[in-house]
């Protein structure tokens, strides 16, 4: 799916995702509030709050009331697995695809990275 098609809750939670994935929100960290993600995504915070009920809802954050919002211990081994898995799964057929009308192997994408 084109990422200008999903929902904007979807892409915000992918940025999230990638955020702790890379260690911008190392098992532990506190994210930061609904509100302000929301403004620093220019987003609607009813948005921001339903993409972090997803992380809270599949135990990748614990929530401290009245402190905030966590990420839980094993987050970052449960998302890599499930991103690993959508990328076999959904992104990599169509990048295999383009490849080969392309004529590229691995070997001509690796040794130029």
């Amino acid at each position: 799916m084109n990422q200008a098609s999903r929902p904007v809750y979807l892409r915000l939670r992918d940025e999230i995702c990638a955020a702790i994935l890379d260690g911008q929100y190392p098992e532990g960290a506190m994210l930061p509030s609904v509100r302000a993600y929301a403004a620093q995504q220019g987003a609607n915070p009813l948005t921001v709050a339903k993409a972090y009920q997803q992380f809270q809802d599949e135990g990748l954050v614990t929530v401290q009331r009245g402190i905030g919002m966590f990420v839980a211990p094993g987050a970052v081994a449960a998302l890599r697995s499930r991103e690993r898995e959508v990328f076999v799964r959904e992104e990599w057929p169509e990048i295999a695809k383009r490849m080969q009308l392309l004529g590229l192997t691995l070997r001509d994408v690796t040794e130029k990275a």
